[in-house]
């Protein structure tokens, strides 16, 4: 069987364009009648040199001095009408890009997301669109007009002589040629580059989210290794591959507009055989120097070919992410009974299951933990039940419904998800809690906010409500920022929360806070915890005790202590910390 051909990375490029296909054809149009401006100034130059070579009458030149003025005009506006047309269409085909990769992500498995680095994704969705603007601002009209320009003028030189149309080629020919081996490594290189600067964006986001750390202990970016060593790499891998082709480039750069180097001594030596006219040899020197130009800036969107080559795939790698397959719509559920049936689970492509054969009921209403060591697999179960990822073995079943059968909106409104590391978006704290129901009112707002306890340091703030939370809630502290999360949770007012230690980092005072606010949040809902402390679930429902990827045990508290070794050995562990603490 034949394999499908890959499309070409400017027909991928032009595909997401579609919807301003007309607008860059315009500006090909007027880029062309710019071009046009650019020839008829350089043939109303040659015309004039022929005119005073022949019969020296300059009247008959004033024709031609008026075309020289009007040719600048067409140039100048055909240009630039040219640039902000292709740049108008540009710019709403990157936001397009960017408005379809963010839509993607919206459906691709959320544990895909939280497992892929933040500095990836910026990198991709900022910077790699951003490299798309030459490739369709620049290249489909530029490229397109300035390649015109040689091509006309070679034609009227060899329509005029033959033998002087071959002699303007040779130095364009000699610079095509090192071009050609400089652009063979040029895509490799460029991806390369690409790969470089994704880990020092990746090592940056990591030293700035840690700097805290870094300055605790006294170690600057110059000790900090990962850090150091990203940047040191992008550095010797952009001063590597500029010594490598440099070589290429300044001869390129150096031939190709040497034009008379060919031009002067063969339209000399055929002048002086008397088998080429003085005023041909003149205006064909006056048209061999405007050669070069249109055609290096021709060239230079070559490399542009190879480096929209690694933008695209950089962008198909998150426009053709897996997604998770749900209907659209809405569908009826019977209860909030959750099951989990012969589960397994394996992220991505690895072999090892994290989850193996799980079976567990949670009936509506109900209070169960998940508990065991770290690593054992409780806050993938939990992650599985939110729908993050799919199960690789076996199903899962919200009110009698797989949850693969649920669409996406419906599932997030059935469960509220509260982790010890909530995201807070740098808005007003009022928009950060009422994202649990957009269209809430400021009344709803604070009314949570009370529940959740977090009116009251709200109020003492400057600006209220309206103070600005900060990027991932920066201006307020652990405490503040958790209960803010916890008053979004209520909003959405939905009938399964999830709490993933939701009080594993927070500081005892605010614990009890927080447990109140939790206390607020899960009344009359079905609650799954995954436990640090304990302390805080000996009057759950049902204890459930995971170890190695399996449910080693399940029942209440006292029943646990006296038939699960694990789980007594945890508590009494527990115990002996609480003690010391």
């Amino acid at each position: 069987m034949e394999k499908k051909k890959e499309p070409s990375p400017i027909s991928v490029v032009w595909g997401w364009a579609e919807k301003y296909h007309s607008k860059f054809y315009g500006s090909v149009v007027l880029a062309v009648l710019g071009v046009a401006g650019t020839m008829a100034a350089y043939f109303s130059i040659a015309a004039m040199i022929r005119i005073l070579l022949e019969n020296g009458d300059f009247s008959q030149c004033l024709p031609w001095c008026g075309l020289l003025l009007s040719s600048y005009l067409v140039k100048s506006v055909g240009s630039a009408w040219s640039t902000s047309m292709s740049h108008t269409a540009t710019y709403y085909t990157l936001r397009d890009i960017r408005k379809k990769m963010l839509a993607k992500l919206s459906r691709v498995p959320m544990g895909t997301i939280l497992d892929t680095p933040s500095g990836q994704y910026k990198t991709t969705i900022v910077d790699r669109v951003e490299g798309m603007e030459p490739t369709l601002a620049h290249l489909i009209p530029e490229m397109t007009a300035n390649l015109l320009v040689p091509v006309a003028i070679a034609v009227y030189i060899f329509a005029l002589d033959w033998r002087m149309g071959f002699a303007s080629l040779v130095t364009t020919v000699i610079g095509m040629a090192i071009m050609s081996q400089s652009g063979r490594t040029y895509a490799v290189r460029w991806e390369g580059a690409v790969a470089v600067g994704k880990r020092m964006a990746n090592a940056i986001i990591e030293y700035v989210g840690g700097i805290q750390v870094v300055k605790a202990f006294s170690q600057s970016a110059g000790s900090y290794k990962k850090y150091s060593g990203a940047v040191e790499e992008n550095a010797q891998y952009y001063v590597d591959w500029m010594h490598d082709n440099q070589k290429y480039m300044s001869t390129m750069q150096t031939w190709t507009p040497s034009v008379l180097i060919t031009v002067l001594p063969v339209g000399l030596l055929l002048w002086s055989h008397g088998s080429l006219s003085a005023s041909d040899f003149f205006t064909i020197i006056v048209l061999s120097m405007g050669f070069a130009g249109p055609f290096l800036a021709a060239l230079s969107f070559v490399d542009e070919l190879a480096i929209v080559g690694a933008n695209v795939k950089e962008i198909n790698g998150i426009l053709d992410s897996p997604e998770l397959n749900r209907p659209e719509g809405k569908t009826s559920l019977s209860d909030e009974k959750i099951c989990l049936k012969q589960v397994s689970f394996s992220y991505g492509n690895q072999d090892e299951k994290v989850l193996k054969g799980v079976n567990l009921t949670i009936n509506p209403g109900t209070v169960t933990a998940l508990v065991g060591p770290s690593g054992s697999g409780k806050s993938t179960i939990a992650k599985l039940i939110a729908g993050f990822w799919d199960v690789t073995e076996g199903n899962i079943t919200l009110g009698g419904k797989d949850i693969k059968e649920i669409p996406l909106d419906q599932l997030n409104q059935e469960i509220a998800y509260v982790s010890q590391d909530n995201y807070l978006f740098d808005r007003t704290i009022r928009d950060n809690i009422r994202m649990g129901k957009l269209n809430a009112t400021d009344a709803e707002v604070e009314a949570v906010a009370k529940a959740a306890g977090c009116d009251g340091f709200i109020r003492k703030l400057d600006k209220g409500y309206d103070t600005i939370c900060g990027e991932g809630g920066g201006h307020l502290s652990g405490g503040e920022k958790q209960r803010i999360s916890i008053a979004r949770a209520m909003l959405k007012n939905s009938k399964i929360v999830i709490l993933d230690e939701a009080t594993a980092s927070i500081d005892p005072e605010n614990e009890a806070m927080i447990q109140k606010a939790i206390s607020a949040l899960t009344k009359g809902k079905t609650l799954i915890v995954i436990a640090h402390r304990l302390g805080t679930i000996t009057d759950a429902d049902n204890i459930v005790v995971v170890q190695d990827g399996h449910i080693e045990a399940q029942g209440t508290h006292e029943q646990l202590k006296e038939n699960c070794p694990l789980y007594s050995k945890m508590w009494n562990s527990y115990l002996g910390v609480r003690d010391v603490a």
